[in-house]
């Protein structure tokens, strides 16, 4: 009787260190993310989901790192720096084409808008023939660029493109009188037009949305639950923003973004989407114009994008 009393006990026991394994993995801690950030809109529902707790909420810890141009960004994805970053489709085709594997995860919805200095007498986009235009080589600025070009029958080799990676830079430089045009995400566009300078045409009026949120392959694969949970925290995020009077994130918008001072009251904020999936249409245009450049061979939607971590509404 002994032995069977003894027996049972042992397996009562096995059956609630059972039970207490099962609950373990819901109730694990999850890893830390470190993503990257731009002096741009797409960066916004970020820093509020930081400032607002969102992020806490979802039970993850999330470094934002700011960066003022894609170069310094890239590097500091492909050396291991970050987790993931606000990123666009050419430099996932690029990064890929390198070597190092990273997905975009979602769409963003920033626009990048060519501005012309105020004294220029550039008001439509066929003036700028024999210009010089502000860019940042083999990214998302040069791409939105030649489409504007393109759209307007101009070719590339009837525009001077003035290589500068950095955006605050690229603006300052415009405002100073150095520049007859550049192109620029918002609010850094906004800023120009505020500061003398004259709105042209942009993205939005192209259709163009190459804009995503990237992640690194080894993140992806070590951290799925921690990116899901950022994303949660995410769309908590667009929300707020789509639904908050202006007034009440301005001012942290502006603590914690780098936006220069001319921003506060030049910014206005286009309704965001909740996060998901980047369109088969962004994805070929953006493999056509890399193709059409030789800088990098043919891709498909799956060798881009990543399906797996943006939750079906």
């Amino acid at each position: 009787m002994k032995r069977l009393l003894a027996a049972a006990l042992s397996a009562l026991l096995l059956l609630a260190a059972g039970c207490g394994s099962e609950s373990q993995p819901k109730d694990a801690k999850l890893s830390k993310i470190t993503i990257g950030l731009m002096p741009d809109t797409d960066s916004i529902p970020f820093i509020i989901a930081a400032e607002r707790r969102y992020f806490a909420e979802e039970g993850v810890e999330v470094e934002l790192v700011p960066f003022k141009s894609a170069m310094e960004r890239d590097a500091a994805l492909q050396s291991g720096n970050l987790d993931g970053a606000i990123s666009d489709l050419l430099a996932v085709i690029f990064a890929r084409s390198g070597g190092f594997a990273l997905h975009a995860t979602s769409y963003t919805d920033g626009n990048y808008n060519l501005v012309a200095g105020g004294n220029t007498g550039i008001s439509t986009a066929p003036d700028l023939h024999g210009k010089e235009i502000a860019i940042s080589r083999n990214t998302i600025i040069e791409y939105v660029t030649d489409e504007i070009l393109a759209v307007n029958g101009l070719n590339e080799r009837e525009v001077s493109k003035v290589v500068i990676p950095q955006i605050p830079v690229r603006l300052e430089m415009l405002q100073s009188g150095n520049l007859a045009a550049a192109v620029l995400p918002e609010p850094m566009a906004s800023v120009a037009v505020a500061s003398g300078s004259r709105y042209v045409t942009g993205s939005g009026e192209l259709g163009i949305n190459p804009g995503v949120i990237v992640f690194a392959d080894s993140a992806i694969n070590e951290k799925a639950d921690s990116i899901r949970a950022m994303y949660r925290a995410y769309n908590k995020s667009v929300e707020y923003l789509n639904h908050a009077p202006r007034a009440e994130y301005i001012d942290l918008v502006m603590e914690k973004s780098g936006f220069p001072a001319p921003a506060r009251d030049a910014l206005e904020l286009k309704p965001y989407r909740p996060a998901g999936l980047p369109a088969e249409k962004d994805i070929e245009e953006a493999v056509r114009w890399v193709k059409s450049k030789d800088l990098a061979g043919d891709y498909r939607y799956d060798d881009l994008v990543s399906k797996l971590l943006v939750e079906e509404k």
